[in-house]
């Protein structure tokens, strides 16, 4: 009987030795399957202020335009805020309004809409991101 119980004993402790020596591994290998490298990171970092440097500039050039000085001014709005304000709005809210802004700019340079469609959403575009700032 003693012989039995330390029999058991021992294959009791190698069964446990060999899980604790297994389960890190394994452990382990299924979290390094998710794990980026720093250049990844990096490379996808740069990639997001590139396209922030990009959406910023296109909306600058549209708020730049002495048409939209005019509908800015018309509407009492100071375009030196309106460009300052630009700079402070979130990823997304950028990128969204910088697509509207390049649609309503091919849309008037293919003739699509006319001058005065163009200030109105100039306008828009403006008090879309006065709000925005306002709100937070």
């Amino acid at each position: 009987m003693h012989r039995n119980l330390k029999r058991m004993a021992l294959t009791f402790s190698a069964a446990a030795m060999t899980a604790l020596c297994v389960a890190p591994q394994a452990a382990h290998a299924s979290t390094t399957d998710h794990v980026l490298s720093t250049s990844d990171l990096q490379k996808a970092a740069v990639d997001a202020a590139r396209q922030r440097q990009q959406n910023i500039a296109s909306l600058n050039a549209l708020l730049g335009s002495p048409r939209a000085a005019k509908a800015l001014e018309a509407a009492n709005m100071d375009p030196a805020q309106v460009k300052t304000a630009v700079a402070s709005l979130d990823d997304k809210e950028l990128a969204q309004l910088a697509a509207r802004a390049n649609k309503a700019q091919a849309d008037f340079a293919a003739g699509y809409i006319s001058d005065r469609d163009l200030l109105v959403i100039l306008v828009a575009v403006a008090a879309l991101i006065l709000i925005i700032i306002a709100v937070r």
